[in-house]
Formats: structure tokens, C-alpha cells, sequence
């Protein structure tokens, strides 16, 4: 091999090495973004499960209410 070929594989192999070093940072960034945003659904999935909760409570208060008012409005 020449001299000019061995230059040319060992450039090839630096920018390789480069890219594949740039790519690894990239992935790690990825898994970090991705565990962020797991843990970011599950707590929006708890907050959701808990206001849906407080919904159906509040929902049978104003069916009581409403139904005590009714109770109300047929005795007088």
C-alpha cells in the first residue's frame, strides 16, 4: 500500500471514530431526554388519575346538592 492510500484509510478512520463519538453523545442525550419524559407521563398519568378522582367526588356533592334542593323544593 501506498503511503497516500494509508493516509487516506487513517483519515477515514479518524472521521469514523469522530462521528461515531458524536453519535454515542447523541445517544446519550437521547436516553436522558427519554427518561425525562417517562417519568414526565407518569406523573402527568398520577395527576390525571387524581383529578379524575376529585371530578367524581365533586360530581356526586352537586348530585347530593342538587337532589336535597329538589327534596326541598317538593316540601314546601
Amino acid at each position: 500500500m501506498s503511503d497516500q492510500t494509508i493516509e487516506s484509510f487513517d483519515t477515514e478512520l479518524k472521521q469514523l471514530e469522530k462521528r461515531v463519538g458524536e453519535l454515542l453523545v447523541q445517544l446519550d442525550g437521547l436516553r436522558e431526554e427519554n427518561r425525562a419524559l417517562r417519568q414526565r407521563q407518569e406523573s402527568l398519568s398520577q395527576e390525571r388519575s387524581l383529578l379524575a378522582q376529585k371530578n367524581d367526588q365533586v360530581r356526586a356533592r352537586v348530585e347530593a346538592m342538587v337532589g336535597r334542593l329538589k327534596t326541598m323544593e317538593h316540601s314546601t
